[in-house]
């Protein structure tokens, strides 16, 4: 879709209902997607013909302009219709925001990255915070760049993508280095597997990556930090990506408390204290959902460990409250929705997997003990 068309259909109608519209042909196929195991390629077609996947990226830049705020609502309005889809989509939006970020502080290289990512419509995958402070595999200096051997697991949308962003550790004498770079799939020694077979997300292409002697040059490092140790980019990271994660999720609350509503609706007066108990758990993750967007600032935050603590306490309030929601939902719904195929059976099994993003409920309580008590993050 050229960019007159796309302004056009902005003016016309919101994000967030472009999302809605393409959410409801996506809903069609989810079933399909999760009993095969088969990534939601066709999903992300249309969501690149649209010009979703540029979606954050600044007007002036080839992009879509739109707020962080409403690259949440957007994930979140997929997440209603398709679970899988959302949150791989978040896991492409979540780099692109952080480059969005360096470049309103006037990194030039972010402002080439965020051209070279609207002018071709590419789409990123990557490890992420999987890897965290001690990333996985090696890698070597060489003439013009390194030599990288890696096996790197959870890489969302990877089937999809062109972009591979990923770290690995460096050897040094001076101490042990993390290096992360961008590189594209299509590097010579790269291998995708087709290995993505789990309880629930089904359709993420979630596969594991290999990379065998793979050539990475200069350029393509983005960041380097002190191998298993805090870093400050962490501060960056983590108030951008987990609010548009967790959106993907709420969009899953979404749908239950919808399909829940529609059974109870039936039964009133026999179902009224379990809605309203439902509708409490999905009330706290959205308060807490919204205030991680707010905190976002549109991308005006300032970072801190205290805001990244901040992110991650609503990072595990909204898991705790969504996946709740879910499973009053499914109280309500009853036994039709323990069947294969049916939309809540799907949403029960796609919810669990919030809690393995970062942080995990119990590491997120120490971390962020550790900081209330001034004491570094990790220990």
């Amino acid at each position: 879709m050229n960019t007159a068309i796309q302004m056009k259909s902005r003016i016309e109608k919101t994000w967030k209902d472009l999302a809605a519209e393409l959410g409801t042909q996506f809903a069609d196929a989810a079933a399909n997607h999760d009993a095969d195991n088969a990534f939601v390629q066709d999903n992300y077609a249309a969501l690149r013909e649209h010009g979703l996947f540029r979606l954050c990226i600044p007007q002036e830049l080839g992009g879509g302009g739109a707020a962080y705020a409403e690259v949440a609502a957007v994930i979140r309005e997929l997440g209603r219709h398709c679970g899988a889809t959302a949150l791989s989509y978040s896991m492409h939006s979540h780099p692109v925001a952080v480059n969005v970020f360096k470049h309103l502080r006037g990194d030039e290289k972010a402002t080439v990255t965020l051209r070279k990512i609207a002018d071709n419509d590419l789409i990123i995958a990557g490890t992420g915070a999987n890897d965290w402070l001690a990333s996985s595999g090696e890698m070597t200096k060489v003439d013009g760049g390194y030599r990288v051997t890696a096996h790197k697991h959870f890489v969302s949308g990877s089937p999809g993508a062109q972009v591979f962003v990923t770290s690995a550790n460096l050897e040094s004498d001076d101490g042990d280095e993390v290096l992360h770079f961008a590189i594209p799939f299509s590097s010579e020694g790269i291998t995708q597997h087709a290995n993505w077979n789990t309880l629930g997300m089904r359709a993420t292409g979630s596969n594991d990556v290999t990379l065998d002697n793979v050539f990475v040059p200069d350029e393509a490092i983005v960041a380097r930090r002190p191998a298993g140790e805090w870093h400050p980019m962490w501060n960056v990271i983590l108030p951008t990506a987990m609010p548009l994660i967790m959106s993907a999720y709420a969009g899953l609350a979404d749908a239950a408390v919808d399909l829940a509503s529609r059974a109870a609706a039936k039964r009133p007066g026999a179902l009224a204290g379990v809605v309203g108990e439902m509708l409490n758990q999905h009330t706290l993750a959205g308060i807490a959902l919204d205030d991680m967007v707010r905190r976002n600032d549109n991308h005006g935050f300032t970072p801190s460990n205290e805001l990244a603590s901040d992110t991650l306490v609503r990072k595990t309030l909204v898991a705790t409250a969504v996946m709740k929601t879910v499973e009053l939902a499914a109280e309500i719904v009853g036994g039709a929705g323990f069947f294969k195929g049916h939309p809540m059976e799907r949403i029960q099994r796609d919810v669990k997997a919030c809690h393995f993003h970062p942080l995990p409920y119990r590491r997120q309580h120490e971390f962020s003990g550790r900081i209330k008590l001034g004491l570094d993050p990790i220990e």
